[in-house]
């Protein structure tokens, strides 16, 4: 394996047709990748597509807001986590962006299923993989995962996925015992090169989001695993370094943090 997507959604119904192609084209790439679960129905299918792929492995946990009307059952995802291709939990954390309706009510539902994956994720002992957004307050989604996470210090690890955080919160994470991850975003944005630069490398991780936000050049189009080469690349370019030494690091960030 030269490279590893640590987040997609290759079980999504985006590859429903030609999820085999995408997969020869990783393979054929000597990519791997983390195929993430957004509710109980996709975190399924993640664990299924895990299973019956070399370099595949699966998250299995539940967006805040992916399905709204789901609650968390532990005793669901209990026999999930069991797979032996699982290697984390989530994407689970808080959803602030454009909330409507009753949001007190839809932020106090959000922390209680959060914090019941966290605890799945400590009795399993498996690491997290963190979504935090922000809404109209800035950094408040990031306090409030914080201070859920603080409650557990020394006992939880993991990455905070599409990092859109400051350099403090980065730090603040980082401290918890948590890597940060970037996107093809980076590929045309220049908001995060500061912390790019700053953060310690082996403190970084590289992921796709696919089908979402495809790096230049493939912006516009869907995403795939296979593009988080043009990640790694862009990460050793805003760093000055060896492509190649950051390719290595990030790859050992990977395996130190999701045990493969």
């Amino acid at each position: 394996m030269k490279y590893i997507d640590i987040h997609s959604h290759l079980g999504f119904e985006d590859y429903g047709e030609d999820r085999s192609k995408v997969i020869k084209r990783m393979h054929d790439a000597h990519v791997g990748t983390i195929a993430i679960g957004a509710d109980l129905e996709s975190s399924k299918e993640a664990v299924r597509v895990a299973t019956d792929n070399e370099n595949v492995w699966a998250c299995i946990g539940m967006h805040p807001n992916h399905n709204q009307t789901e609650v968390f059952d532990t005793k669901k995802y209990e026999e999930l986590i069991k797979n032996p291709k699982v290697v984390a939990v989530g994407e689970c954390g808080l959803e602030y962006f454009k909330l409507t309706g009753e949001i007190d009510k839809i932020k106090a539902k959000q922390k209680v299923d959060f914090i019941k994956q966290v605890e799945l994720a400590i009795k399993y002992d498996k690491p997290l993989m963190l979504h935090i957004r922000d809404g109209e307050a800035r950094g408040e989604a990031y306090e409030d995962v914080y201070n859920i996470l603080k409650g557990y210090e020394g006992k939880i690890k993991g990455n905070v996925h599409f990092f859109a955080g400051t350099l403090e919160w980065a730090k603040n994470f980082i401290e918890l015992g948590f890597t940060i991850s970037f996107t093809g975003l980076i590929t045309y944005v220049h908001d995060f090169d500061k912390i790019i630069k700053t953060v310690s490398l082996e403190n970084l991780q590289a992921e796709t989001d696919a089908p979402f936000v495809s790096p230049v050049p493939h912006r516009g189009t869907r995403n795939e695993p296979v593009n988080v080469g043009y990640v790694y690349q862009k990460i050793a370019e805003i760093r000055g370094e060896d492509p190649e030494l950051v390719r290595l690091q990030l790859l050992e960030n990977a395996g130190r943090v999701f045990d493969i």
